[in-house]
């Protein structure tokens, strides 16, 4: 019991500390605000929009992405994949990061997971909760995720793709009709209360500087939850804090389903 509480104790020491950190994301930039609808499609772009991101570091890119072409297309279709990739791996990160901090602590829904009447896991290791959880559930889990990432590519009169001139890490709104989803659906997944409705175009700047920094932090927060957990002692200021997990941590299923085609469990 002593050691238990000794864990919790280190564990909500490590979190304020990450936390902290993320903090000094929210804080107002120093230097002209930017539109919030201005593109950063040229390299040019890019520096400045690292200065305001983070100006001890401003911009490092030692693989020359800014100048690169993917798949023939412009460089300003390039750098629009690449930071609509950096951005929605961000978002995914934090989801993570949160979510990992409210398992590792035994919180969870109180009633039935599924329709069976199987409770939620009550395993406190991340890793081993989502092995714990029926392959059922993932696909369900997945097929959500195949559908958000449909409908984030799509391509409309009223959303341009990011790599056609559109905003990066801007989710289109669910849209009801024969051009749309064929039924209504009340709330949008970016601001579903219409928060941001009346936000000046500066408060919208500084809150994508903010959501860019938090997710750049969350992306090393996850994965350092992760390595000690696999690797112990390779993240030092985790040590004793997560619990080992000696399994696949990047495995979407305990079953490999893919290798067992090409006899390969």
């Amino acid at each position: 019991i002593r050691s238990h509480r000794t864990n919790n104790n280190k564990m909500k020491l490590a979190i304020a500390a990450l936390l902290a950190g993320s903090a000094a994301a929210f804080a107002p930039s120093q230097q002209g605000a930017r539109s919030a609808t201005q593109l950063h499609e040229t390299k040019a772009d890019l520096e400045a929009l690292a200065k305001e991101l983070n100006p001890v570091v401003g911009f490092y890119d030692p693989l020359n992405l800014a100048e690169a072409e993917f798949w023939g297309t412009s460089n300003e279709a390039t750098i629009g994949f690449l930071r609509h990739a950096e951005i929605k791996h961000g978002r995914v990160a934090m989801f993570a990061f949160v979510g990992y901090i409210v398992h590792a602590n035994g919180i969870k829904f109180p009633w039935a997971m599924q329709m069976d009447d199987t409770p939620f896991p009550s395993e406190t290791n991340p890793p081993a909760l989502w092995d714990a959880i029926s392959d059922d559930a993932k696909w369900q889990i997945f097929a959500l995720i195949g559908f958000l990432e449909f409908w984030s590519e799509l391509s409309t009169p009223n959303h341009k793709h990011y790599m056609a001139g559109g905003k990066p890490g801007d989710f289109p709104d669910f849209t009801s009709g024969p051009d749309g989803i064929p039924h209504p659906v009340p709330f949008n997944l970016y601001d579903p209360f219409k928060f941001s409705k009346n936000m000046s175009e500066e408060k919208k700047a500084s809150r994508l500087r903010a959501e860019i920094n938090n997710g750049r932090l969350a992306q090393i927060g996850i994965l350092g939850f992760l390595s000690e957990q696999v690797c112990p002692g390779s993240v030092p200021a985790l040590s004793g804090v997560v619990q080992p997990y000696d399994d696949e941590p990047m495995a979407p299923f305990v079953t490999n389903y893919m290798g067992q085609a090409f006899g390969i469990n």
